[in-house]
């Protein structure tokens, strides 16, 4: 399995990483700082594809939201389940990120058992 984290914060990406391991540490990850690094990632065909992506949703430059949007523009990415996850609590802006494609959204954990728990939920369940 592969997931992807695209997360401009390097403690909030070592810390995914680390409680993926405990989740399963046959998992591989694909990290990223921006959603550029991302879509170049995933344009390119000869990488292989995430199983999962969470998405962060504030980011500078390309937000978690443009980068939702370019990955359901794309046939090969589509069906991707994207977890945005962000520090927003906002509804109607996750309202919005669902009309979009995005799978989930959920509140950005800030300690290492919320991470350890939000993995292990996605990765339980079904997504098609």
């Amino acid at each position: 399995m592969i997931i992807m984290l695209v997360d401009d914060d390097e403690d909030d990406r070592k810390l995914f990483l680390e409680a993926t391991k405990e989740v399963d540490e046959t998992i591989t990850c694909i990290s990223t700082g921006n959603a550029r690094e991302a879509l170049l990632y995933l344009k390119n065909t000869d990488n292989p594809l995430p199983d999962y992506i969470f998405l962060d949703l504030r980011m500078p430059g390309l937000s978690g939201k443009d980068c939702l949007v370019e990955i359901k523009k794309e046939t090969r990415l589509m069906r991707i389940p994207v977890i945005v996850y962000t520090t927003s609590r906002d509804v109607k802006e996750s309202m919005e990120l669902k009309r979009l494609g995005a799978a989930h959204f959920m509140t950005k954990p800030v300690f290492p058992d919320e991470v350890y728990y939000m993995v292990s939920f996605v990765l339980g369940e079904k997504w098609d």
